[in-house]
């Protein structure tokens, strides 16, 4: 089934995530959420107000203790943990932080990568053309430090985006650049789901980077904590922020 049939790209049905080291913590707590495709959604909260599990339940990088997570059509909780990891492979892309790039690979090797582990032969030109796409064609055979950071990131998006995966999830991708960078990689995220019909969450704590979603999801304590549609400007979302932190 194509990202297109499904009224949800990725769906949280009453999920819930507890930590127990010693003591239960619950992380998410009966959390109902569905993303649309081809949309973007930035997630933000307080320190500690479950976005990164949210992320990491909704992508299936950890299960739920309680609940469904559903990923372009098919329900995780149910697959083996081989299941699992071929779903993630085959319809899921990731960005992170850290870039998370192989040093001793190319930026053209390091795209090409989430394919070859698939078993797949990248089709002639499809590695170039997503690099050409996020404006690194001509650094194809340079290596991650032989790169600035935000070329990095791009090489990063690239590499997620290659497969076209159905839900591509971003965790503070513009955390560790500056400002020129940050904003390069905000505005291919939102070119990916203006030009592509790419469906994209995104954790931030950045108002600024929010305000390039169509709508933004709040979280305190685990909870929904409100949603910002079609939000206008970052002041808007820094304001809504506000009063989250002041709870």
């Amino acid at each position: 089934m194509s990202i297109t049939q499904l009224r949800t790209a990725v769906e949280l049905r009453a999920v819930t995530r507890v930590y127990d080291a010693g003591t239960a913590v619950t992380a998410l707590d009966a959390v109902d959420l569905a993303i649309p495709p081809a949309t973007f959604t930035a997630v933000m909260g307080p320190s500690g107000s479950g976005k990164s599990t949210l992320l990491r339940c909704a992508a299936g990088l950890d299960r739920a203790t309680s609940g469904d997570v559903i990923i372009d059509g098919v329900a995780v909780g149910s697959l083996s943990e081989r299941a699992l990891t071929r779903l993630r492979r085959e319809r899921v892309g990731f960005v992170f932080q850290a870039f998370n790039l192989i040093p001793a690979l190319s930026a053209e090797q390091n795209v090409a990568l989430p394919l070859r582990l698939a078993g797949k032969r990248p089709a002639p030109g499809q590695v170039a053309a997503m690099l050409a796409e996020v404006g690194l064609a001509d650094r194809a055979g340079h290596r991650p430090s032989e790169l600035s950071g935000g070329q990095q990131q791009r090489v990063a998006l690239a590499r997620a985006l290659v497969s076209r995966p159905a839900v591509l999830f971003a965790d503070e991708p513009t955390g560790a650049l500056d400002t020129k960078a940050s904003r390069e990689v905000l505005r291919l995220l939102r070119l990916a789901v203006d030009r592509h019909s790419q469906t994209i969450v995104m954790v931030t704590h950045d108002p600024y980077a929010a305000a390039h979603a169509d709508q933004v999801v709040f979280l305190a304590d685990g909870r929904l904590a409100g949603r910002l549609a079609a939000p206008s400007h970052a002041t808007e979302i820094a304001v809504r922020m506000a009063e989250l932190e002041e709870r």
